[in-house]
């Protein structure tokens, strides 16, 4: 049996890192992230994108 594809992380399509202010909210904590305010769609802080990746990582 197989295991390719059964535990698979996909990586998300990920903004524009920011040359500098002013930056994009956080979506769940409200900090600052490191992306541009002017990009339009889901942004995370560090924190909270390495928070998630423990929460949909496979847990074997």
């Amino acid at each position: 049996m197989s295991d390719e594809g059964y535990c698979t992380i996909t990586e998300g399509v990920k903004p524009p890192k920011a040359d500098g202010p002013p930056y994009a909210e956080c979506v769940l904590c409200r900090e600052p992230t490191e992306y541009p305010e002017s990009y339009k769609g889901i942004t995370m802080c560090p924190r909270c994108e390495w928070q998630e990746a423990q929460r949909s990582a496979c847990s074997g």
